[in-house]
């Protein structure tokens, strides 16, 4: 990952562009517009309403993360997006039913001004999911350049100087990289022959990149975490971080299970299981898709708890995902998780978590995040793998050679401290501060 040290001001509006203008997406834009005209508060955002310590506890430096770092101010975020149903944004809050009609009226003549671009969409990567707002093309190379063209268009129409890219789609069937994902010459050639293993995820990120827009992935895709997308992102110096957003049940697992381990409390067995009732839990009926999810959604646990150094205690453990199609349950989805733990003597015991949560409602302040620290680290010259990003997300992308973190707390100790160093200030190592008189 190259960086530079030195904060270029946020200037000029910035476009915030969504591939997937659902749930998610519009939960996002509408929640943007609301705080802008004073109607609620950024629940759920640490760009803007965290703190970050500065220095010693003693000094009583916590500026607001927004006031410490030049961040683009809620004001300037413009938006635009692609979706294979040709809704405008209001209609698709209203479709998505996540918002009610009291938040989403005052701000309607705004969201209806938006409107989605034709996606780059082939059913046979998404089987759940059909519309008729959809690009034509021969080949994929033709896609991506149209992807290209949206992007340039949608800045000068936005009047932005800058843009990022957040995926907020649906998931894509399960793959592994192809011999088109080891590197960017193979990628443009199966670009040209239209090869299977380029699902439109892909074509996404690759445009953003091409065009110099930092690229998150907030869905278990493969995306833009092969050897092609992350070559090129490195050599055009654009940011880019990923996948599938941190949001419900995996936002538990990384909460309890650093908790458990922490105690040195044994886990026999953690059964979890979803229901969900909207475009993602649809999509996610079909098989191909829910195994993209489940790798995602699976591989927490053995990060956090480390069963080959602790094997006493989570060797054995018995881990198991599932997620069921609701419609009735709409975007308020309930994970459900029974965790088997044991402790002194061996004697067990055992943990029953219902979570009634709202999907977009955790998700919108994800991208809102990532869109502002994604285009700080534009400014500052910093390209590649993001890893200090991984707070967001299941499946955390991370450089070659490195290990992925799962635990939240240690995220978010890492995140912040990267923030510091942006910031000019030292790291914070929670050591006593009066540390030196144990020397």
């Amino acid at each position: 990952m190259s960086t530079k040290s030195k904060n270029a001001a946020a200037d000029g509006k910035l476009l915030v562009l969504t591939p997937g203008m659902g749930a998610v997406g519009t939960t996002f834009i509408a929640g943007v517009e609301s705080i802008r005209k004073g109607l609620s508060k950024p629940i759920g955002s640490l760009t803007q309403m965290q703190t970050i310590r500065l220095g010693a506890r003693s000094e009583n430096r916590s500026p607001l993360i927004k006031d410490f770092l030049p961040l683009a101010d809620l004001d300037d975020l413009t938006f635009g997006g692609w979706d294979v149903k040709p809704d405008n944004v209001y209609d698709a809050c209203v479709h998505a039913q996540v918002l009610k009609p009291q938040d989403i009226d005052p701000i309607a003549d705004f969201l209806k001004e938006i409107k989605p671009m034709s996606a780059a969409f082939e059913q046979k990567y998404v089987k759940k999911l059909n519309g008729p707002n959809v690009k034509e093309f021969k080949t994929k190379k033709d896609l991506a350049e149209q992807l290209r063209a949206d992007i340039r268009n949608k800045m000068k129409e936005t009047g932005s100087s800058r843009a990022v890219m957040v995926w907020c789609g649906s998931t894509e069937v399960y793959q592994s990289p192809a011999k088109c994902h080891m590197s960017i010459e193979a990628f443009e050639k199966g670009l040209e022959n239209n090869d299977e293993a380029i699902a439109p995820s892909q074509l996404y990120a690759y445009a953003a990149i091409m065009e110099g827009v930092p690229y998150a992935n907030g869905a278990p895709n493969l995306s833009a975490d092969f050897p092609a997308l992350i070559e090129l992102a490195e050599e055009k110096g654009v940011p880019i971080a990923g996948k599938d957003f941190k949001t419900g049940q995996t936002l538990m697992k990384t909460i309890l299970a650093p908790g458990f381990k922490t105690r040195m409390l044994g886990i026999r067995g953690w059964f979890s299981t979803n229901i969900l009732g909207n475009r993602d839990g649809e999509v996610l009926d079909d098989p191909e898709s829910f195994k993209s999810k489940e790798v995602t959604k699976s591989g927490v646990l053995d990060t956090i708890l480390q069963p080959e150094t602790y094997k006493d205690l989570y060797q054995d453990l018995y881990h198991k995902v599932r997620i069921n199609y609701y419609p009735p349950r709409g975007d308020e989805k309930e994970g459900w998780d029974n965790i088997d733990i044991f402790g002194w003597m061996g004697y067990p015991m055992q943990i029953k978590v219902d979570f009634l949560c709202r999907d977009s409602i955790l998700a919108a302040p994800i991208v809102l995040d990532l869109a502002l620290f994604l285009d700080l680290a534009k400014r500052r010259g910093n390209g590649g793998i993001q890893e200090w990003l991984s707070f967001y997300f299941k499946s955390p992308q991370v450089e070659d050679g490195h290990v992925q973190e799962h635990d939240i707390f240690i995220q978010h100790f890492r995140l912040k401290n990267t923030l510091r160093v942006m910031g000019g200030e030292e790291p914070v190592t929670h050591l006593s501060e009066n540390y030196d008189s144990y020397q």
